[in-house]
C-alpha cells in the first residue's frame, strides 16, 4: 500500500472509530445496520457508475487499486543520467546508434520517442505525438479522478435518504416511546456512512489520483523535453542543464564535486 494512503487512512479510521467510541456511540451498530449500508454503498456507488460510460466503469477496480497501491515512482535523476548519455552516444556515433540502446529502456514513453527520432521522424511530427500521447494519458486519468469525485457527491445525499427511511420508520411507532430513542439513532447510521465514504474514502482517492496524473505528466514533460534535445543534436551539457531544471535544486546532484 503506498505510504500517504496507509498512514491517512489508519489516521481516519482511528480518529472516527475511536472518537466514536469515547462519545459513547454504539460502533456495532455502524456495521450491524444493513439497511443503512445498503442505500450508501449499493446505490451510492450506482449513481457514480450510471455517470459514467459502462467502459469506464470497468476500470473501477483498477482504480482503486492505483489509489491504494500508488503508481511506480521515477528517479527523475536517473532518467536524466540515461538522457543524457543517451545524448552524448548520439552526437558522437548518430541517431541510428540508438536503435539498440532503445530496446534496453523500461519506460515505454522514452523508447517510443527515441524510436521515433530513430526513424527519422519530423521533428514537428515528432512533438505532436508525443504530446498526444500525454494529452490521451491524462484523458484516461481523469475517468479515475471523475468517478471517485461522483462518488465523494453522491454518498453524503443517499446518506440523507436512509436517514429519511430511517425516521419514516420510527414515526410509524410513535405509539411505543422505547422504540424511538433506538428508532432516530439508527436513522443517522446511513448519514454517518455517507459523510464518512465521501471524506475519508471517495474525495481523497480523487485526489490522489490527480496528485499521481501530475507526477506522471512531469515524467512525460521531462522525457519529451529530452528525446527534441536529443533529436536536435544539442549538447549534452545544455540538455543536462534544461532537464535539471525539472529537480528542486536541493536534490540535484553536484556533477563537479
Amino acid at each position: 500500500m503506498e505510504k500517504g494512503t496507509m498512514v491517512g487512512l489508519a489516521m481516519a479510521v482511528v480518529g472516527v472509530f475511536v472518537g466514536a467510541v469515547l462519545k459513547g456511540a454504539d460502533v456495532v451498530m455502524l456495521f450491524t445496520n444493513v439497511p443503512a449500508i445498503l442505500i450508501v454503498f449499493v446505490a451510492g456507488l450506482g449513481a457514480a457508475i450510471m455517470s459514467h460510460p459502462f467502459g469506464e466503469t470497468q476500470n473501477v477496480g483498477k482504480y482503486f487499486s492505483i489509489a491504494m497501491k500508488g503508481i511506480p515512482e521515477h528517479n527523475t535523476q536517473q532518467t536524466i543520467d540515461t538522457i543524457v548519455d543517451l545524448t552524448n552516444r548520439a552526437r558522437a556515433e548518430g541517431l541510428l546508434a540508438l536503435e539498440e540502446a532503445a530496446k534496453t529502456i523500461d519506460d515505454p514513453f522514452l523508447k517510443k520517442g527515441l524510436q521515433l527520432a530513430v526513424d527519422g521522424t519530423d521533428h514537428d511530427a515528432l512533438k505532436k505525438t508525443l504530446r498526444a500521447e500525454i494529452t490521451q494519458m491524462k484523458e484516461r486519468h481523469k475517468a479515475g479522478q471523475a468517478f471517485f469525485t461522483n462518488a465523494g457527491v453522491f454518498a453524503p445525499t443517499f446518506g440523507i435518504i436512509g436517514a429519511v427511511f430511517g425516521l419514516m420508520a420510527t414515526m410509524s411507532h410513535l405509539d411505543d416511546p422505547a422504540l424511538i430513542g433506538h428508532g432516530i439513532t439508527a436513522a443517522f447510521v446511513a448519514t454517518f456512512w455517507g459523510v464518512f465514504l465521501a471524506n475519508a474514502i471517495y474525495l481523497p482517492f480523487a485526489n490522489k489520483l490527480k496528485r499521481f496524473d501530475v507526477y506522471e505528466v512531469a515524467h512525460m514533460e521531462l522525457v519529451m523535453e529530452g528525446i527534441m534535445a536529443i533529436q536536435a543534436g544539442t549538447s549534452p551539457r545544455v540538455v543536462e542543464e534544461i532537464l535539471s531544471a525539472h529537480i528542486p535544486p536541493s536534490a540535484r546532484v553536484d556533477k563537479a564535486a
